[in-house]
């Protein structure tokens, strides 16, 4: 019978996040499976909506490791990464004819694991 493995894992969430999640995933494709440190250079320089929010959020990830479950930042590599869709805010924008338009504003809730690379 195999020993179970204790998995050293960190994360953190934004949710509500004013962002749709379609512009999220973009960058989000992008630093999947990336050491911690060419996930940062990647997400600083892409030039994204979402790139400011998920470089925040991927240091919060960095924080959590380090504080919370003694982990060393070098070791680190972005696990998984997803972004799911919030609460749409439904606002409304006046047309032709008396008519109106609905305005749907999206959020997301964005979701990052860090994991110790072996």
């Amino acid at each position: 019978m195999e020993e179970m493995q204790e998995v050293h894992e960190a994360k953190a969430i934004l949710r509500y996040a004013r962002i749709s999640p379609r512009k999220v995933k973009i960058v989000a494709d992008l630093i999947r499976g990336k050491k911690v440190q060419e996930a940062l250079n990647i997400v600083k320089f892409a030039p994204k909506a979402s790139s400011e929010i998920l470089e925040k959020l991927l240091k919060s990830a960095i924080a959590n490791a380090e504080n919370n479950h003694f982990l060393k930042s070098e070791d680190l590599y972005v696990a998984e990464i997803y972004a799911n869709q919030g609460p749409t805010l439904k606002r409304i924008r006046p047309a032709a004819k008396g008519s109106a338009v609905r305005i749907r504003k999206r959020t997301s809730h964005i979701t990052i694991v860090l994991r110790e690379a072996k």
